[in-house]
């Protein structure tokens, strides 16, 4: 089914939901070639349209491996009324390698096995590249869903690679809000970037994160210039995010995209 000529949902199922909470309809889709997956809680429609989030996910395990994390993710939102919509990444999943991305990459985790901090170089390689092309193909992807009748902002981001989130979140003004993971790189370069942010964010920090420059992170998180922000930190490693965390990110976006609804 063609909704328009970049847009083309490939399969749509049902999952089970709790009772008397409302069933969410997924969605497969391609975007110009690129696969993604749309959420949306059954209660919406055209007489009320769904707020939208952007659920991103870090570059590496790609769209397949990181389904169910995301579902989950897609079933909270959908508990509070909104839409998700995740997109594969450059160079991930089914889509071609990029090679500068996969040396990149490896001398990251040379640094990283060898107890070193990478070079700004790496840095530079790693993530700049993929904020330049993940940007426009989200903003393609906003432009295509939201078309669609039952879905009608506002928008916000949540998570994926932070770089991609402030880049998205400096240049897209549909997005009102962002929930951010400050669990990657960001280059000395996008500094200035965040500096001119300035919707509500909330940011979540893994203060043992072994592949992450805490320090970085903070300064990331000083660098942005919202006049609201609010940083949880919690311990624990990259992926010991606690429960609390995930729910506290929800109560973020329920007040931001309800304000605006």
């Amino acid at each position: 089914m063609n909704i328009a000529p970049e847009l083309t949902f490939t399969s749509e199922r049902r999952l089970a939901s709790e009772p008397h909470r409302d069933g969410i309809i997924e969605r497969d889709f391609t975007l110009d070639g690129i696969d993604g997956i749309l959420w949306l809680p059954e209660s919406a429609s055209v007489e009320h349209p769904a707020p939208l989030i952007l659920l991103g996910h870090p570059s590496g395990p790609g769209l397949a491996r990181m389904r169910p994390r995301l579902e989950d993710r897609a079933r909270s939102s959908a508990e509070l009324g909104f839409a998700s919509v995740t997109l594969e990444m450059p160079g991930n999943g089914t889509r071609p390698a990029l090679p500068e991305l996969e040396s990149a990459r490896a001398d990251l985790m040379r640094a990283l096995d060898a107890g070193e901090r990478p070079s700004e170089d790496v840095i530079d390689r790693l993530v700049l590249p993929l904020v330049e092309r993940t940007v426009p193909e989200w903003q393609a992807a906003l432009d295509a869903v939201l078309a669609l009748p039952e879905i009608g902002g506002p928008v916000a981001y949540s998570g994926g690679v932070l770089a991609i989130g402030i880049r998205l979140a400096r240049t897209e003004p549909r997005i009102v809000a962002a929930g951010l993971f400050a669990g990657s790189y960001v280059p000395r370069a996008m500094f200035d970037e965040a500096r001119q942010v300035t919707i509500p964010l909330h940011v979540l920090l893994q203060w043992d994160d072994e592949g992450n420059d805490r320090q970085r992170s903070l300064d990331v998180f000083d660098a942005f210039g919202s006049a609201e922000k609010t940083l949880q930190a919690n311990l624990g490693g990259h992926t010991g995010v606690p429960a609390h965390a995930g729910e506290d990110a929800a109560r973020f976006f329920a007040r931001h995209l309800s304000l605006h609804g």
